[in-house]
């Protein structure tokens, strides 16, 4: 929005420590706009090459400040060719804090200043060179502070360009700058080898900052499995020989199952530690209480170091994610102390043995991995949107090793996460899924040969048939689905506006120790989640006998000339059934309360538990279905040699139905699923199970669980997958309604002192600048922050200016100024606001609003203003013709 095109002032175009601007002429058009790129201004040829913004036309002004060249504005050359001035948004809390080199937002998260929630941040640091230039307000080498991140280059206001807490960014100023700051660098590549160089660096500093998020996010995965496990482990005993191997390594060469644990001999229980025996009632009740202190243990620690440290570490983070993705700042939310206490927590509540998954986490974890190094390359640490390209990859790199599926977390980032997903963003997000998941491979987190979480690998083909049951898993996911959405909203919302929510470390010890309780005495509830998936997903081999579910008795029948063998349950798969149908009953109702409490907590492996445990009671089913009637007309032939039908392929199904119905997601969910199972024939079963799951929870609920607790937290996300289909104008939404008084400002008859009142009376972002109030056209559009920094600046540094100077947005005099000096302000004004008429549809507004990223358009009649419209008002209009509370919108 905002322009800096004073003749003889410094406008840089690149941002970053290697770039500046050489002398730049723009000629004017005849109607005093600009034609080409040039300055900080929404430029025509800009957003032409911009993709968002191909459904409207925009053109901007850049016109000289308080200069009497209106038809050329030139941007002074630095001394040196190292110096650039940075663009982008979002900053600290004030625009005259002065910052180290190496002083970036995430490093102030904790403390005054709030964090790197998707903030733009500017290393300023101490003029070391005289330039000669000429400013509005000031010679800066005279008190003039340095603003953008530069080093030796100054501007004329400092903080201008920023943007604040909980608002919206403009997409399409940050973009144009960007543009016009490659086009420099292109330019400056004939100038010299070192220029040549600098552009070289600049264009692979993207593949880079990806390269260091995939490095760090694996690593960072790698320590949060492998000390998940070995917490989790801790709860039923220790390895002596070395405490620090988790049960899975103490007795692998004992090759082990979860079962059975009495030919480990060098694992020991807590009852063993204390002498007692491994059975018996006595070290049943000891290993029980070891088992809930544990838990309490590792949920007091999470949810205190939450509470104390990083309030944003709690939840899944993607629906923030996904927020921040569509262009909204949360400061602190990607910072460094949401990073540290996000890791260290989500182990200790996963160990806590909490009905909660990691997978969402680690999305979290790693964007605020992607946000820290997007600071060490000035390119996206101070452009907002470009900083939203580093944290798209970032989201698939945070898939891939929660998974160990990277083509999945590409799909996943691009379907579900974000918001601007360019095609050279999802060949990053590919390279970036591929660097984490290689080096979580090297760490092998998993303990096994595989890189993926549940690795199975079936041999038997499906066949038609079976199709029925998958789709019936498929319609059961989504109305599973469905009742979880509605049954976690209704707690939350209850957490969120009742006394429960003061005590938020009470009600996650509470929560705590009703699982822990509950859960032991039930072998399938007391394992990690992760080995119960694994468990159902498996199939059975002949010489299993560990595994309860594979009780089977093996026999030979005839069937004609040829002998089939088939297997018929044991007592084992029975009584494992019913405990599988209580465990899905208690890890459901556990879901519902855990999940929204303030520990780290994801949804992922919870739907996938729940799934596969419908899945496989269902294949059981269907495998005794086909024992008892294998000559009925959809079997012949097809069982010719064994069994066909297989429960763990069932289970598979099922977790992606449930999961499907929970988070809504259809390609991304099919890909994750035979990527983490490794089983690549069963891409239509997964498929089928997949959309019927996605109908049938559109049909009873509109929303995925990340969409409802975007729009229960009120944040402004307007998702661009729904269509607007109502029948009302821009005149209907816009602000104030009519017959009110709408605030604006005049172009060159308001005296500083009747603006900042303006300020103190009202609480709007921005404000409309027209002719007169009699005579209300149309001249531009300037910012609050911008207009308080520009108007403090210039108290501090122009001598003359008072309360009763006239503030000009033009750039003539006035014809009798026998009063004190004016202040010119045209050089913040955006001469070229995105506006719409009275009598458009607002089916355009919301595609506007959609596709450009806009943060407000203004509606005039024949060229006279009539109001503004907001994102926010955008929002609410949508929810109030949705026949919802409107007032469930909290921001801007």
């Amino acid at each position: 929005m905002e322009k800096f095109p004073l003749k003889g002032s410094r406008e840089a175009a690149a941002e970053g420590n290697s770039y500046i601007t050489a002398y730049q002429t723009v000629m004017k058009k005849s109607n005093g706009h600009t034609n080409g790129a040039g300055g900080d201004g929404n430029l025509d040829g800009t957003f032409r090459d911009h993709p968002l913004a191909q459904h409207a036309k925009l053109t901007t002004s850049l016109t000289a400040a308080g200069t009497d060249d209106e038809d050329m504005i030139d941007i002074t050359p630095r001394s040196s060719p190292g110096d650039v001035i940075g663009g982008g948004g979002g900053g600290s809390s004030s625009g005259y804090h002065r910052e180290t080199a190496t002083e970036s937002d995430t490093e102030r998260d904790f403390g005054h200043s709030g964090g790197s929630g998707g903030g733009n941040h500017h290393n300023q640091r101490t003029m070391h060179q005289h330039v000669p230039t000429h400013s509005a307000f000031g010679d800066p080498m005279d008190g003039a502070l340095s603003f953008y991140g530069s080093s030796d280059v100054q501007d004329d206001i400092p903080g201008i360009g920023q943007y604040e807490d909980f608002h919206t960014i403009d997409w399409q100023r940050d973009i144009a700058r960007d543009r016009m700051r490659h086009r420099y660098i292109v330019k400056k590549r004939q100038d010299s080898l070192w220029d040549l160089i600098k552009g070289s660096i600049d264009a692979g500093s993207g593949w880079l900052c990806v390269l260091l998020v995939g490095i760090a996010a694996g690593c960072v995965a790698g320590m949060v499995d492998i000390g998940a496990s070995w917490m989790s482990d801790l709860k039923h005993g220790i390895c002596p020989p070395a405490f620090w191997f988790n049960r899975e390594q103490c007795c692998y060469p004992a090759k082990q199952s979860v079962f059975e644990e009495g030919n480990c001999s060098t694992w020991k229980t807590w009852p063993e530690i204390f002498g007692l025996d491994r059975n018996g009632t006595g070290p049943y009740i000891v290993a029980y209480i070891w088992y809930v202190l544990w838990a309490l243990l590792f949920a007091s620690l999470s949810a205190s170091l939450v509470r104390m440290f990083a309030p944003y570490a709690c939840g899944s983070g993607i629906p923030e994610i996904k927020t921040i993705l569509s262009g909204f700042i949360i400061r602190g939310y990607l910072g460094k102390w949401t990073l540290l206490i996000k890791s260290v927590g989500l182990m200790l509540s996963v160990s806590a043995g909490l009905t909660l998954g990691k997978e969402g986490p680690m999305v979290h974890i790693a964007s605020c991995i992607g946000n820290i190094f997007s600071h060490v390359f000035p390119k996206y640490g101070r452009n907002e949107a470009k900083k939203r390209e580093i944290l798209s990859a970032a989201a698939a790199a945070g898939v891939s090793v929660a998974f160990g599926a990277p083509i999945g977390g590409v799909l996943f980032s691009l379907e579900e996460v974000s918001y601007y997903f360019p095609l050279k963003t999802l060949w990053r997000s590919f390279f970036c899924a591929l660097i984490a998941a290689f080096v979580l491979r090297s760490l092998t987190p998993f303990g096994n040969e595989h890189s993926v979480l549940f690795f199975v690998e079936y041999n038997k083909p499906w066949i038609f048939f079976e199709l029925i049951p998958f789709v019936f898993l498929g319609i059961m996911g989504g109305v599973i689905g469905t009742f979880f959405i509605k049954a976690n909203l209704f707690w939350c919302r209850y957490r969120k506006f009742s006394k429960l929510g003061q005590y938020p470390v009470m009600e996650v010890l509470f929560v705590t120790l009703v699982t822990a309780i509950i859960c032991y005495p039930n072998p399938f509830t007391r394992m990690n989640m992760n080995e119960l998936i694994f468990l159902l997903v498996s199939k059975c081999s002949p010489g299993d006998v560990t595994n309860p579910l594979c009780d089977y008795k093996r026999m030979n029948i005839t069937s004609g000339n040829t002998f089939i063998e088939v297997t018929e349950p044991g007592p084992g798969v029975y009584s494992s059934i019913w405990l599988l149908m209580l465990t899905f009953i208690l890890k459901l109702a556990l879901t519902i309360f855990t999940f929204g409490m303030k520990v780290p907590a994801g949804l992922f492996i919870p739907s996938l538990l729940l799934g596969a445990i419908m899945g496989r009671i269902v294949g059981i089913g269907v495998e005794q279905f086909a024992y008892s009637y294998p000559n009925i007309w959809f079997f012949t032939g097809e069982c010719a040699d064994s069994n066909l039908i297989t429960p763990g392929l069932y289970a598979v199904v099922g977790a992606a139905a449930v999961l499907g119905g929970v988070t809504r997601m259809t390609v991304s969910l099919v890909v994750i699923m035979f990527e983490l199972t490794g089983g690549v024939r069963y891409i239509v079963p997964l498929m089928a199970a997949a959309m019927a799951s996605k109908w049938v929870g559109d049909a009873l609920g509109r929303q995925g669980i990340y969409d409802a607790h975007i729009a229960l937290n009120g944040y402004p996300f307007l998702d661009s997958k729904e269509e607007f289909a109502h029948t009302t104008l821009a005149a209907d939404v816009m602000q104030p309604k009519r017959n009110e008084t709408l605030n604006v400002i005049t172009q060159d008859s308001m005296t500083v002192d009747d603006v900042e009142n303006l300020l103190k009376e009202t609480e709007h972002n921005g404000y409309p600048v027209v002719v007169s109030r009699e005579n209300q056209y149309l001249v531009g559009f300037v910012l609050r922050r911008d207009l308080n920094l520009a108007i403090g600046n210039a108290k501090r540094l122009i001598e003359g200016i008072s309360s009763s100077s006239i503030v000009l947005f033009t750039s003539s005099q006035p014809i009798q100024n026998l009063g004190p000096q004016p202040l010119k302000l045209k050089k913040i004004l955006d001469m070229a606001p995105i506006t719409v008429t009275d009598q458009t549809p607002m089916e355009t507004v919301v595609d506007m609003f959609r596709k450009l990223g806009l943060r407000q358009t203004l509606v005039t009649h024949n060229g006279r203003l009539l109001g503004v419209i907001t994102k926010k008002d955008v929002l609410r209009h949508v929810k109030q013709m949705d026949n919802e509370d409107p007032n469930t919108v909290l921001f801007n």
